[in-house]
């Protein structure tokens, strides 16, 4: 919009000095004679034209406009961070949106846990053999519990409240052992470890993806003690993975081995003892589903961006109508080997990304770039910071964004909300809609004094207007109601419409012609009244085109708050 508005400006103030140039020169070669008197008034009415001519208030009313957006955006839990994304939202095509915590609700809870081939529901009792797998989980686990408040990622906490359900305290354990080596949780590893003593041993406890840890598995703990990890039990660990991933529910794996020394590194992440599985419910938030409705409908892609299981993110992503016959769903490391051009076809139908790295998520938001789009781009971590620098919208998460994240991005979600991304983008084309007509106001009731003025000096007639004329319609009819028309409240119609294109000027074809329309009409009134008054005398020919073009600007003001009537849109709802 600034570059459209930019090259608008050059323009039109290149046509309106040729037209002050030639309202000038007609008015000197039609006087008596020319002298410094004759040269000035001619000059100081030329000069007028053109400060009344030339929308000088544009520039403000497009700061200010932008300006109360962001001031309702933030009402609305978004708050702007970069004063043009509150534009740029109105063009937004594709949304690569997270799924935990955006999409769904954040508040983990541990469903189920499977061990040595028994799946316990979640109220189920369990004995000791059992309560170690959830023990582990616990002290693995970076989270904590301080005055009433829960501090940590709500998978960790999930699994410290499962804990403390089946009466097994968490700090007491956590007292008894305490953590003396760690590696920390790893996006592309995709596991966290820590060291502890436990029965005069250090031990070092594991918990991660399914996938990436059924690899490095040598054992497996049972009722009984332990046994040696086969075949069987790697089909089993699977099937039972891939049947909580269909329901929806993020699988971890915990386990377990002896180790000689608290100083680990990613090396010693292997010949490990599995103590089972434990199966979490992120459940999408209610207003999800119908906000990728209206995305759908306003021609917007919503596209989930992923670190969880396939299965996972595919059972949400149907859930909510991300996922439907005409997508799929793919991982990450489908597109690590593809050609930038290779991945511009491979995007085109991928509504689900699964088990992505960050490097994944640059890649997939530039390919839709590279194909005209304009991309939003959610994320929360250190690692997002790079795509969400990338996305022509970056938004970060409020609440569980780090502030790397928040720095790199355009918008901040302060409730972490998707619902909250596409009221931006509502709000976005509302502000868009009505700084173009605020212009098509200021043109069309410019157009319609220059071609008054024009009409005079041609025809040879007295001026229509004074300087002092053309500089109080200047003031009053101009800036404050183009201002108006630019606070116009969001029609139910507005995400019916499809994203404009990024190449598109805000000065349309369809726009320039119905802007040249209302002006002439003006102008027709303009002179009509001028010619009645003519009768008169000049003084009062000139006052009645004043008058009827101040009138006639004020009415169309009305009439360019939107496309229906007036009667339709109500004269009090602005």
């Amino acid at each position: 919009m600034q570059e459209s508005l930019d090259n608008f400006g050059k323009k039109l103030s290149l046509i309106i000095i040729g037209i002050c140039v030639i309202v000038l020169g007609l008015e000197l070669f039609r006087s008596d004679g020319i002298n410094l008197t004759v040269f000035t008034d001619a000059f100081v009415f030329a000069v007028a034209l053109a400060v009344a001519a030339i929308p000088e208030a544009l520039s403000s009313i497009v700061t200010i406009v932008l300006s109360v957006g962001t001031q309702k955006l933030a009402k609305e839990n978004a708050i702007i961070r970069k004063l043009q994304a509150v534009e740029g939202l109105g063009s937004v095509s594709i949304i690569c949106s997270d799924k935990t915590g955006t999409l769904t609700q954040n508040k983990m809870t541990v469903q189920k846990i499977y061990f040595d081939g028994q799946i316990i529901d979640k109220d189920d009792e369990i004995n000791a053999r059992q309560g170690q797998l959830i023990i582990d989980g616990a002290l693995c686990n970076d989270s904590v519990q301080k005055e009433g408040q829960e501090i940590g990622d709500p998978t960790e906490i999930a699994l410290v409240n499962f804990s403390e359900k089946h009466d097994l305290p968490v700090e007491k354990m956590r007292e008894k052992y305490q953590r003396l080596g760690e590696i920390p949780f790893d996006s592309d590893r995709k596991l966290m470890s820590t060291v502890h003593k436990i029965g005069g041993n250090y031990k070092m406890l594991t918990k991660g993806a399914v996938d990436v840890l059924s690899g490095r598995i040598n054992e497996v703990k049972t009722m009984d003690g332990k046994r040696p990890f086969t075949a069987e039990d790697l089909a089993e660990l699977k099937k039972v993975n891939t049947e909580f991933s269909q329901m929806g529910l993020r699988v971890l794996a915990v386990c377990e081995r002896d180790v000689d020394t608290v100083d680990i590194s990613v090396e010693d992440e292997k010949d490990y003892i599995l103590l089972g599985l434990v199966a979490m419910q992120d459940p999408p938030r209610e207003e999800s589903a119908e906000a990728v409705r209206k995305c759908k409908t306003a021609g917007i892609r919503p596209i989930m961006i992923t670190g969880d299981h396939l299965v996972t993110a595919s059972a949400i992503a149907r859930k909510i109508g991300i996922l439907d016959d005409n997508g799929r769903a793919v991982e990450g490391r489908e597109i690590e080997n593809l050609s930038d051009e290779e991945l511009d076809e491979f995007v085109s139908d991928v509504s689900v990304y699964a088990r992505v790295s960050p490097e994944h998520k640059i890649r997939i938001v530039s390919a839709w770039q590279r194909k005209g789009y304009i991309v939003s781009m959610t994320g929360d971590g250190v690692n997002d910071a790079p795509a969400l620098k990338q996305a022509d919208i970056g938004v970060a998460m409020g609440i569980t964004g780090s502030e790397v994240a928040k720095d790199a991005a355009s918008m901040v979600l302060t409730d972490d909300n998707f619902a909250t991304i596409v009221k931006a983008i509502e709000n976005g084309r509302n502000l868009y809609r009505n700084i173009q007509r605020a212009i098509q106001f200021l043109l069309s009731g410019n157009t319609a004094g220059i071609l008054a003025v024009l009409y005079a000096s041609f025809m040879a007639l007295p001026v229509p207007f004074k300087a002092v004329h053309l500089l109080f319609i200047n003031l009053l009819t101009d800036s404050l109601p183009a201002l108006a028309i630019s606070m116009e409240k969001s029609s139910k119609d507005l995400l019916n419409e499809k994203p404009r294109s990024s190449k598109e000027s805000i000065l349309t074809k369809d726009f320039l012609i119905d802007t040249g329309y209302q002006g002439v009409l003006l102008a027709i009134a303009t002179v009509g009244a001028f010619f009645i008054g003519l009768q008169t005398d000049a003084m009062t020919a000139s006052t009645m085109a004043f008058a009827t073009l101040c009138l006639g600007r004020l009415f169309h003001g009305f009439n360019c708050r939107a496309k229906s009537s007036i009667f339709k849109l109500g004269i009090h709802t602005n």
